[in-house]
């Protein structure tokens, strides 16, 4: 038997990819404890938390409007199946925290889907799960955003809609008020 048939299977790794954004990232630095070069193991028992504590957090940042403890993330086996997957958790007493746009509160936690978008304060993170079958441990990868990743969203205007639902002609939004007709006119 050759070397290659004698060896061990390789094992795929389950990869977290955050990528960061604030506004003020480029003034204010808080991202520079962060690792945005290479992925980094993370063993499975131990929980990924974020926060400004470098002392209590693996990923600090540097920002005093963060908590001292801001979320974690606990990677954990699926019952009853083979897959894997991260529970996300809000450490924080004064900031909500967001996942797609659900809203949690102090010491609440849900699991984190496949690809979402966590908000709190200023701060976007897109979290993108790389699914694998090793369960010792699993990596993150760190990336910077350069634009945000919400973009806001164009709320169409607030302008009434008359009842036969026929917009009114685009005069009318330069302003110049609409007139009152009565049916017989």
């Amino acid at each position: 038997m050759s070397s290659f048939e004698e060896a061990e299977t390789e094992e795929t790794v389950t990869c977290l990819h955050l990528t960061f954004y604030h506004p003020g990232q480029g003034e204010k630095m808080m991202f520079r404890c962060l690792n945005f070069r290479t992925r980094e193991q993370v063993r499975a028992d131990d929980a990924a938390k974020f926060g400004r504590d470098s002392s209590a957090c693996r990923y600090s940042l540097m920002d005093t409007r963060v908590s001292r403890i801001q979320f974690s993330l606990q990677f954990y086996r699926k019952l009853h199946t083979s897959e894997y997957g991260f529970e996300i958790k809000n450490l924080s007493k004064r900031t909500k925290l967001t996942v797609n746009q659900m809203e949690l509160g102090y010491l609440n936690k849900i699991d984190l889907p496949w690809r979402c978008i966590i908000c709190f304060g200023d701060y976007q993170i897109l979290a993108e799960t790389q699914e694998g079958e090793a369960g010792d441990y699993f990596e993150t990868h760190l990336h910077l955003a350069e634009a945000p990743i919400l973009q806001e969203k164009c709320l169409p205007s607030l302008q009434p809609v008359p009842e036969n639902g026929i917009s009114p002609p685009f005069f009318l939004s330069q302003g110049k008020s609409p007139t009152e007709m009565d049916e017989n006119d």
